[in-house]
């Protein structure tokens, strides 16, 4: 293998007597620099773009989910929770009451989900980071709202003068006779608005546990969901197994990713359309190898000739050429690997380029990149380099 090698490094670094030759190698060469400099500096805008997005919704869901698999509540006593706690792999956990509201202020409503959350919730969550104002507290009827509704409504902070009504139909069956009758009622005062994304601006209004008991008429052993904090040495199949086993067939378990299955599946999608299309632009370049390996074997025809005559056979002739279009692809990727690599890094440490005044480009490096673009020059290189070689047999036959 050192005879082939060590030709593909003379024919490769040394200067041909063919000009057109010259500059077509060097084209080559900055082509596989540009795929696999493009290639990943794309990767890792998408990784970074990936870990933004998530961010957001990380605030608000939990790792894990218990919700009821018929009907919309889960019978969770005293006693129960006792137990719930011997469970190995839960750091933390916090009950939760979901339904649909109708909130009025000053003749103005709006739809919205209230989301009665016991004192844990801060805990399970990182909701409280995005809040302007303060979290509700259990002194008063006080509520937390997304900045969407907050800007149908209007409300303010702590306006006492003018308080926002909570409505919700009140649960049973039967025909009704007076109107007023068929509604739960409760007046609040806004403590807080939350800023977390644009599905969730909108959607929920949160307050004390107690209070949307109250106001949707449930007992106090009865929620909408338990929702679990991890912790950091769990497993989360064995944990979801041992839920199960407490809960029975009652419930089911979601974990983050379902939680969120539309934005993984938009983001993994988007993710696979880039990569294949700056694969496409990738096996462009390397046609550049494969062209710039056939001109060096058809002006090097009576070197071959003359290697053959020595006493090369055409397995490694071939090899020679082989060898030099992986060693192009090999120093073209690497180099092109490294300087985005640097460029990513210094992106990461001093926000080269900015989405907004204070916001940069979002931006990761990962090994998984690092290794998709390896994979991919490599493999890519390695059929280019092949096809390219095998014009070679033709050339000992002329």
């Amino acid at each position: 293998m050192r005879f082939p090698l060590y030709i593909a490094k003379r024919y490769l670094f040394s200067k041909s007597s063919n000009n057109a030759i010259n500059i077509i190698t060097i084209i080559a060469a900055i082509g596989v620099f540009a795929g696999a400099f493009s290639l990943f500096i794309v990767l890792s805008g998408f990784s970074g773009l990936r870990e933004f997005s998530l961010a957001f919704s990380n605030e608000f869901d939990p790792d894990l989910k218990v919700i009821p698999k018929k009907g919309k509540t889960i019978a969770f006593s005293k006693t129960k929770e006792a137990d719930f706690d011997k469970i190995e792999g839960i750091a933390n956990y916090t009950k939760t009451i979901e339904e649909r509201v109708i909130l009025e202020y000053q003749e103005k409503t709006a739809w919205a989900f209230i989301k009665g959350v016991d004192e844990r919730y801060q805990q399970v969550t990182q909701i409280d980071s995005s809040v302007d104002g303060t979290w509700f507290t259990s002194s008063e009827p006080q509520v937390v709202i997304g900045a969407d509704i907050s800007r149908k409504l209007n409300p303010g902070i702590f306006n006492y003068n003018h308080l926002m009504r909570l409505i919700v139909p009140k649960p049973g069956k039967g025909q009704i006779t007076n109107p007023t009758d068929a509604f739960n009622q409760k007046n609040v005062i806004v403590s807080g608005i939350y800023n977390i994304n644009s599905d969730l601006n909108g959607k929920y209004v949160f307050s004390n546990i107690s209070f949307a008991q109250s106001l949707l008429n449930l007992d106090e052993n009865t929620y909408s969901a338990i929702e679990i904090k991890m912790s950091a040495e769990a497993d989360e199949e064995i944990l979801k197994e041992n839920i199960l086993k407490f809960f029975g067939d009652n419930v089911e378990i979601k974990t983050r990713a379902q939680l969120n299955e539309v934005l993984y599946k938009m983001l993994n999608t988007e993710n696979l359309a880039v990569y294949l299309i700056f694969t496409l632009v990738l096996i462009i370049a390397l046609f550049n190898v494969v062209g710039s390996i056939i001109m060096v074997i058809l002006d090097k025809k009576n070197n071959i000739k003359t290697l053959q005559s020595l006493g090369a056979t055409p397995k490694q002739i071939k090899n020679i050429f082989f060898t030099q279009g992986m060693l192009m692809c090999t120093i073209g990727g690497g180099i092109g690997l490294l300087f985005s690599l640097i460029l990513i890094y210094l992106q990461m440490q001093f926000d080269l380029v900015m989405i907004t005044p204070s916001l940069p480009y979002p931006v990761s490096i990962e090994i998984s990149n690092i290794l998709t673009v390896i994979l991919t020059i490599g493999i890519l290189g390695l059929f280019a380099s092949f096809l390219a070689a095998s014009r070679s047999k033709k050339a000992l036959k002329e």
